[in-house]
């Protein structure tokens, strides 16, 4: 009997749910009765998630939630890979289900203009437009267009006040923005048209959906795109690319990063080695010595999943830490 080749499914959809915290418990139900892992956002606004599961229990679910009231339209987007891409099964309740901070965004009432993939080169190259990639600094670095802005954004929350400082209606007549997915562009675009902006344009499916259909030979996409699960980036073809997480503050690591003189194998990088505090590269060091324990008996790290999603909270905590201090730093400079 041959390996689990496991369906990963990103959809999301904007749609008014007034009674949206009514669904929780029977789409939490569902999904657990059809072993899916992953999570999903629900939100007055509608629902986003990324989900995970066998051919048939994906295909089971998408129609379940498609025969929700209001979700008859939901799209998804699939990928492929051979290991579970999630550990557990989350679904919740949210103010929005992308958050960016701006209470007037209606994405279901108008966004930009959606491109496809296939005419996606052709816009970008011509000389007026200006194209804005509205992803996190440490997406863009795993990956990116020719000639794309890097807001340097640390979130999407950051996004109105990059574009209130950088951009104008008057100076740039036509933006195109893409992201992982589509969800992002779908409130950004619907941001800028709310600020006056006239032509704005926006990559149909995201970064996933142009990898999957544009070919490599003719791609304008530079490097891999990270994806928020266990395959870390994918590349063309959508096939499961060459980043890592380091284990200390789940940055994104190339082949050549992790040659870097900091890297330390589950321990740290080039991002945290000098930010870390003794007590977290201490309890890393001896997670490292139990798995290399475990590994050296033949047997499995036991609790490890529970301990992977536990370090990665514990990373996300620090890493916002070191990021305040860091901007702290930058001011005072």
């Amino acid at each position: 009997m041959g390996l689990m080749r496991f369906v990963v499914a990103a959809l999301y959809h904007f749609v008014d749910l007034p009674e949206y915290k009514a669904l929780l418990e029977p789409i939490k139900a569902f999904c657990k009765e059809h072993k899916i892992q992953g999570t999903l956002l629900l939100a007055a606004e509608g629902i986003n998630g990324t989900i995970a599961g066998s051919r048939e229990d994906i295909d089971a679910t998408l129609r379940y939630l498609r025969a929700t009231p209001g979700l008859a339209k939901l799209t998804h987007k699939e990928s492929f890979c051979d290991i579970a891409p999630f550990f557990r099964l989350k679904v919740k309740l949210r103010k929005e289900i992308v958050t960016m901070g701006v209470d007037d965004v209606r994405p279901v009432d108008r966004v930009g203009t959606y491109v496809e993939p296939e005419e996606w080169n052709d816009l970008i190259s011509q000389e007026d437009v200006v194209l804005i990639d509205t992803r996190n600094d440490f997406e863009v670095r795993v990956g990116h267009f020719q000639n794309a802005v890097d807001p340097h954004t640390t979130s999407f929350t950051e996004f109105p006040a990059y574009v209130s400082e950088n951009l104008s209606p008057e100076k740039n007549k036509r933006v195109a923005m893409y992201c992982t997915g589509g969800i992002r562009c779908e409130k950004a675009t619907s941001h800028l048209l709310e600020e006056g902006y006239e032509e704005v344009y926006h990559l149909k499916g995201g970064i996933l959906k142009y990898l999957e259909k544009i070919p490599e030979s003719e791609s304008m996409w530079q490097g891999e795109c990270f994806v928020f699960d266990r395959r870390v980036s994918v590349g063309h073809g959508l096939a499961v690319g060459s980043f890592e997480l380091c284990h200390g503050c789940q940055s994104p690591l190339s082949v050549e990063q992790r040659q870097h003189k900091d890297f330390v194998f589950a321990v740290c990088c080039e991002y945290c080695a000098d930010t870390m505090t003794p007590e977290r590269r201490k309890a890393l060091e001896m997670r490292l010595s139990q798995m290399k324990l475990a590994e050296s008996r033949g047997e499995n790290h036991l609790g490890m999943d529970k301990e992977q999603m536990y370090q990665r909270r514990k990373a996300k905590e620090q890493a916002k830490e070191d990021e305040r201090r860091r901007q702290g730093h930058a001011v005072h400079d």
